[in-house]
């Protein structure tokens, strides 16, 4: 697919009318009344753009329905699932196939309020503690983009949070970091072999072609959507992936012939069997892209995010790339 066709498709599969818009408070007071956007971290309005959808057209997932591993049978061996296993709680898989379409699925396991949240154009899937000082958050997804990613909004206050660095960029919350939880995208068996008394999220009961793409071609694209910025330095490809821990990335590609390496006081691997969410019409059938998993010296998950290049160039300009040699 053309990148031109790209986002209009996917707003045209949502069922909503599409616009690219620049971000400006005065412009977006009417739908956000109740934003603070005297406090913010974004120098430059214009880095915030519509992507399509308005508030909540893409909307986020409350309090989903889970059903034993067992019990599922739509979902296939190669599809990528979001993993995530908290002590004293069954292990959770939420499949691409939903957040694909939802974005971000809150959700309390084991006691704990956490987000579960994926970016399409960013390819960045990362879980998030929704506790923030003595208060418990709720996220829906804003419409608006930065850099191509996805900007989330609380419920409570209304202020804006930038997916990918999990912080607060506009509003009451301007500043706050949220606490990133170890998961971590693996294939439907991977998921089901580890944990075969496991759950699942169901199918959300909304009208959407779950298990299909919307973005369909869009990890071989040259240039990523609604993108302005520098692209990423050393001849680095701005759609291919890379593993952020931190501030430093590691290309896919580099671990993918190694297998496995340890460097930065942490340990990680690559293993074939995961389907790209962001290649094939059917997300079952996307290239291999396999599963990453990052331990650290006690073999404990480390929090960490599969990313693309130019979006960890985008928000970590001084960021270490891990290179090797």
């Amino acid at each position: 697919m053309r990148l031109i066709h790209l986002v209009p498709a996917v707003a045209l599969a949502l069922g909503l009318g599409f616009s690219v818009a620049k971000a400006d408070p005065s412009f977006w007071r009417y739908e956000w009344p109740d934003t603070d956007f005297t406090q913010t971290s974004v120098a430059n309005w214009a880095e915030i753009l519509s992507g399509g959808p308005p508030k909540d057209g893409i909307p986020a997932l409350d309090d989903p329905d889970f059903i034993p591993v067992i019990e599922e049978t739509r979902i296939g061996d190669r599809e990528p699932v979001i993993t995530l296993e908290i002590d004293g709680a069954t292990p959770r898989a939420y499949p691409i196939r939903y957040l694909t379409w939802h974005e971000i699925a809150n959700d309390v396991v084991g006691g704990v309020p956490v987000a579960v949240t994926f970016c399409p154009l960013c390819n960045s899937g990362i879980t998030f503690d929704r506790r923030v000082g003595g208060d418990i958050l709720s996220f829906g997804v804003s419409g608006k983009l930065r850099n191509s990613d996805m900007v989330m909004y609380d419920r409570e206050t209304q202020s804006w949070w930038q997916q990918a660095i999990g912080e607060g960029i506009v509003g009451t919350h301007t500043g706050t970091q949220l606490t990133m939880l170890p998961s971590w995208m693996e294939s439907w068996a991977e998921f089901t072999a580890r944990n075969p008394d496991g759950l699942v999220m169901a199918e959300p009961g909304w009208p959407r072609s779950y298990g299909s793409n919307p973005y369909r071609g869009y990890d071989s694209l040259s240039r990523p959507f609604l993108y302005n910025g520098e692209m990423p330095p050393h001849g680095i490809e701005p759609l291919v992936r890379v593993v952020r821990v931190g501030d430093r990335a590691w290309p896919v590609e580099r671990l993918r012939e190694l297998g496995e390496l340890t460097e930065a006081g942490v340990t990680i691997s690559w293993a074939a069997g995961q389907a790209s969410a962001l290649d094939s019409s059917n997300i079952s059938k996307g290239k291999d892209v396999g599963t990453i998993r990052v331990r650290d010296a006690n073999g404990a998950d480390v929090p960490h995010d599969v990313m693309f290049a130019f979006a960890f160039h985008a928000f970590w300009p001084d960021g270490e790339w891990m290179l090797g040699g």
